[in-house]
Formats: structure tokens, sequence, C-alpha cells
């Protein structure tokens, strides 16, 4: 095996003009569709995380003077945070959802392209 005319390949390929492959094209579009849901999903899991750990601090008498009202205060939060990560799944299922409608058909057109090419 020439070694040289190997290296000469792999050198020239690095200046050769890129050809945008539908494959690459699909795997954007794909991802187009999902980031934009696991962003906002991450996002607000971690809010409402900390917020309902803020309520139990404050209901633990962690943070607060312990006086009734914090403890009542605390609950209140932790509910709102109990709630908040309870949501998030069903929102990112519709987020979800909404991007492969938006991308769908350009994905299904394209991926039906790269079948027919094989």
């Amino acid at each position: 095996m020439n070694t040289d005319k190997a290296y000469a390949e792999k050198i020239a390929s690095e200046y050769a003009p890129k050809e945008t492959r539908k494959v690459i094209a699909l795997n954007k579009l794909d991802a187009k569709a999902k980031t934009p849901a696991n962003i906002f999903s991450f996002t607000f899991g971690i809010i409402m995380s900390l917020v309902l750990g803020v309520g139990m601090c404050y209901t633990l008498k962690v943070i607060g003077d312990g006086s009734q009202l914090w403890f009542i205060l605390g609950i209140v939060i932790g509910v709102i945070g109990i709630a908040g990560v309870s949501i998030n799944y069903p929102i990112y299922k519709k987020l979800i959802k909404m991007g492969k409608n938006k991308y769908g058909n350009d994905i299904l057109e394209l991926a039906k392209q790269i079948s027919e090419e094989n």
C-alpha cells in the first residue's frame, strides 16, 4: 500500500470543496426538530427542581427564621416546584410533536430521496 498516496488524498480532501450529503442534512433537520424541546425541558426541569428545593429548605427550617409563616411559604413553594416538575414531561412531548410537525415533511422527503438512491 502506498502511504504517500493515502496521505496526499487525505490532505487534498481537507482542501476540496465540501459536499453537503443528504444524510448530514437529514441529521441536521432531525436535530432542528428536537433541540428546542430538549433545551426547554432541561432548563425548566432544573429551575423547577431548584424551586422545589427552596420550598423544602423553608419547610425544614434550613433557611428562614423557622416561623409558621416560612413553613407555610415553604409548602406553597414546594408544591409549585412539584407541579412544575410534574408538567415538564407533557410539555416536552408537546414541543417534540410540534417540532416533528414543523419539519416532518422535509425529513420524510429527504429520507425518501436517500432511500431511493441506495
